[in-house]
């Protein structure tokens, strides 16, 4: 009733309307998967540093035919959560039963597979069973595709130890002119 009477009061209702719909529209809501469960330290879900070595919890697993990535499953192909290691990751298992311990590459994902969590494909399901639920300490080496997220391996070392070393290397004294122009050196005479 009091609407009706008056345009400045409907102006301002509609106004405040607007603009309560724009804060409820822009209003952000955290989604139930991301969502820290109690007890579980933030740490948990942020991604590794190349390089670092990390506890890990693995399980693994038997079934299947292809991977999130679309390869084929095979020994050394690990599932992770994406949001912690993203499909390409490779990451180094170090564990006390040594034929787990190595390089093995994220290619799946799976949804019992979240947080400090990584599962390991395992061609026998007996085999997979008798793995249980073991605590690893896994190191990245790259994380996902891309190789300028990748840990040096010896041979980068070398070869941009190699390139610094003919970088820095001096120009010899007798192929430059007084005026420090570059000049070709004479041929040597054929003995």
């Amino acid at each position: 009733m009091l609407l009706s009477n008056s345009f400045a009061r409907k102006v301002v209702a509609t106004l405040g309307a607007v603009v309560g719909f724009v804060f409820v529209y822009e209003a952000t809501i955290r989604d139930s998967r991301n969502a820290l469960r109690p007890g579980v330290a933030v740490e948990a879900f942020m991604r590794p540093i190349v390089g670092t070595p990390l506890a890990f919890t693995a399980t693994a697993y038997c079934k299947g035919e292809t991977t999130t990535s679309g390869v084929g499953v095979r020994t050394g192909v690990a599932a992770a959560d994406p949001a912690l290691l993203p499909v390409g990751s490779v990451v180094r298992l170090d564990t006390s039963d040594a034929r787990y311990a190595g390089i093995w590459t994220v290619m799946d994902t799976g949804p019992a597979v979240q947080g400090r969590m990584i599962d390991l494909y395992i061609w026998s399901c007996n085999e997979a069973l008798k793995f249980g639920k073991r605590a690893v300490q896994l190191n990245v080496m790259r994380l996902g595709w891309n190789p300028q997220y990748s840990q040096p391996g010896v041979v980068d070392v070398l070869f941009k130890k190699r390139e610094k070393e003919k970088a820095d290397a001096p120009i010899p004294a007798k192929a430059m002119d007084p005026t420090g122009v570059l000049v070709a050196s004479p041929p040597t005479p054929p003995l």
